[in-house]
C-alpha cells in the first residue's frame, strides 16, 4: 500500500472551528453585566476554542474605577484643558459675534471667519474632552437588558435607582470634581450663545417696512459715482443704470429698501397703463420723466433678490435668482415666474435745476410678498 493510500485512509482529527462573528458586530466585551444570571449563562455560551473570554463582573455591579488607573490622573488633566479650550473659544464666539461689525465685505469676512473658527473650537473641545473622559475615566462595560413591561415594578425601580447610583460612581462624574466643573464651565457660552444671537430677531419691524427713504425732491444718483443725473445725460435709449437716493448713498440698511433701476426708452414704446388696486394707484404716465424715463423698485417681489438683468429688445426684466420676468413698458408687470406682483414704480419729476428727483415716495410697499409690514 502506498504512503498515499495509506493517508487517504488514516482518520483525521477534527480541529475545533474558531469561533465566528457577523461582520459589523462588536468583539466580545471583556466585562458583561446584565439582571440575574444573564452575564453568567453568555460567559457559559462563549466558545471554548478561541476568541476573548467574557468575564462576568463579581457582583454584578458597576466598577467605579478605570480600566487604566495609571492613565487616569492623565487623562483627567486632558479632560479638564479640553474643557477650558472650549469655554475660552465659546466666549470667543460671543465676543466675536457682539464686537466684529458686518458692514462691508472685508468685515464680513473677518466675522464669519471669526465666528467659525471659535465655534469649531468650542464643540472640538467638548468633543474631545468627552471622548477622552468615556475612554480613560469610564470602566469598558457591555450592558444587557431584557425586555420588561413598560410598568416597572417597585424592586425594579428600587434596583434601577441603586444601579443609577453606581453608575454614577463609575461616571467618575462625582469623584472628579474638576472634570465636572470645568465641564460645566465649557458649557455656559455654548447656552449663552442662543441667547446673544436672539438680539439679531429684534425688535419687530412695525410699519418700517412700508416706506423709504425716498421722498418728494429727493435727488436721483447714479450709483457708484454718486452723480445727479438729468434727463438730457440719459438719453441713450434701451439704457439701464441703478439709482440710489441723494444722501443715503452709504447707508445699506435704506439702500435694502431704496435702491431702483432707472430705464430710458424710445418715443412711443413706454405703455404703462393707469390702473388701480384695492384703491392705490400703482401705474401712471404721469410717474415718467418725457413719457420716456421711468424707475422701479430694484427688489424682487418674490424673495428680495435684486433684478440687475434687462434686455433693451423686449424691454423684460430679469430676476436672476428665480427668473421672474417683468416687463418693463407696462409698469413692470409679471410676465413669468414665481413674482406675485409687478415692481413698485418711483414716480418721478424733475427740480428746478433740471435734475431728476421723485415725486413722492413708491405709492406701495416693496420686497417680497412675505415682508411683515405691519
Amino acid at each position: 500500500m502506498s504512503d498515499m493510500e495509506e493517508t487517504e485512509g488514516a482518520e483525521v482529527p477534527e480541529v475545533p472551528a474558531a469561533p465566528r462573528r457577523v461582520i459589523g458586530t462588536p468583539p466580545p466585551s471583556p466585562r458583561l453585566l446584565g439582571s440575574g444570571d444573564g452575564g453568567a449563562e453568555a460567559a457559559a455560551q462563549e466558545p471554548a476554542g478561541g476568541g476573548v473570554a467574557v468575564v462576568e463582573h463579581e457582583g454584578d455591579k458597576l466598577p467605579a474605577e478605570s480600566d487604566y488607573p495609571s492613565h487616569a490622573n492623565n487623562a483627567e488633566k486632558i479632560v479638564v484643558a479640553c474643557f477650558l479650550i472650549a469655554f475660552v473659544a465659546g466666549c470667543g464666539f460671543i465676543a466675536a459675534y457682539v464686537g466684529l461689525g458686518v458692514h462691508s465685505v472685508d468685515k464680513v469676512f473677518r466675522s464669519n471667519l471669526a465666528l467659525g473658527l471659535s465655534l469649531s473650537v468650542a464643540l472640538l473641545g467638548l468633543g474631545f474632552g468627552a471622548l477622552i473622559w468615556v475612554r480613560q475615566l469610564m470602566p469598558d462595560v457591555e450592558m444587557i437588558e431584557e425586555r420588561h413591561d413598560l410598568r416597572s415594578t417597585d424592586a425594579e425601580r428600587a434596583a434601577f435607582e441603586e444601579y443609577f447610583e453606581e453608575g454614577t460612581a463609575s461616571s467618575q462624574f462625582a469623584k472628579r470634581p474638576i472634570v465636572r466643573r470645568t465641564l460645566m464651565l465649557a458649557t455656559l457660552p455654548l447656552a449663552a450663545i442662543p441667547i446673544v444671537v436672539l438680539r439679531d430677531l429684534g425688535p419687530l419691524p412695525g410699519t418700517s417696512l412700508r416706506t423709504t427713504v425716498w421722498s418728494p425732491g429727493r435727488r436721483l444718483l447714479v450709483y457708484g459715482t454718486n452723480t445727479p443725473l438729468t434727463p438730457a445725460a440719459f438719453s441713450a435709449p434701451g439704457s439701464m443704470i441703478t439709482i440710489v437716493p441723494d444722501g443715503y448713498q452709504d447707508d445699506l440698511d435704506a439702500l435694502a429698501k431704496a435702491a431702483v433701476i432707472l430705464i430710458k426708452f424710445r418715443p412711443g414704446e413706454l405703455n404703462i397703463p393707469t390702473t388701480y388696486r384695492g384703491g392705490t394707484l400703482i401705474g401712471t404716465m404721469n410717474w415718467t420723466v418725457d413719457n420716456s424715463i421711468v424707475a422701479y423698485s430694484k427688489i424682487c417681489t418674490h424673495v428680495g433678490c435684486p433684478v440687475a438683468l434687462y434686455e433693451q429688445t423686449t424691454h423684460h426684466i430679469l430676476c436672476p435668482c428665480h427668473q421672474s420676468t417683468f416687463d418693463a413698458s407696462t409698469g413692470a408687470t409679471v410676465i413669468f415666474g414665481p413674482a406675485p406682483h409687478p415692481l413698485p414704480q418711483l414716480p418721478l419729476t424733475t427740480d428746478s435745476a433740471g435734475y431728476l428727483v421723485a415725486k413722492s415716495d413708491f405709492t406701495q410697499p416693496v420686497g417680497p410678498s412675505f415682508w411683515e409690514r405691519g
